[in-house]
């Protein structure tokens, strides 16, 4: 599985929001300067993640953006999904006429079962797992920490 920069972007800026967890909206010039993210680019993401209900906004001066939830309520699934819809883009992992083998398709069971596998460990993986993770300096997984790569 390969993660679109939004995805990765998304989960970045989710962790990042979740470590400030508890100290107010934090506004994403802010974010951008402090994590070297792009603004312009974050913003874009911030808007989709608000309107999925996993960040919420406060205008004015003093405004900015602020995890909805505490960080052990928060997959890094609902992320994913707030930016893509889907774990798994592949449409006869799901229950879609997209494949014209169907119902012949003899991968379809496959597909299915990795995006269940998928879907799984990531509703698992909480952000306060991604920081707990990181404060101990220990491997996610048993990789490295390709979760949060660039």
């Amino acid at each position: 599985m390969r993660l679109s920069s939004k995805e990765r972007l998304a989960l970045r800026l989710t962790v990042e929001l979740g470590r400030r967890y508890g100290e107010g909206p934090i506004s994403l010039t802010a974010l951008a300067d402090d994590s070297e993210m792009p603004q312009a680019y974050l913003a874009r993401i911030a808007v989709r993640l608000k309107r999925e209900g996993v960040l919420q906004s406060v205008r004015g001066a003093q405004g900015g953006y602020m995890l909805a939830l505490p960080p052990d309520s928060i997959s890094v699934g609902d992320v994913i999904r707030a930016v893509e819809g889907t774990l798994l883009n592949v449409d006869c992992a799901h229950a879609s006429p997209g494949c014209c083998m169907d119902p012949h398709c003899v991968t379809k069971s496959v597909f299915a079962t990795l995006a269940l596998r998928i879907s799984d460990a990531l509703d698992n993986l909480t952000i306060a797992d991604v920081l707990t993770d990181e404060s101990s300096g220990e491997a996610m997984f048993t990789g490295n920490r390709e979760i949060l790569a660039c």
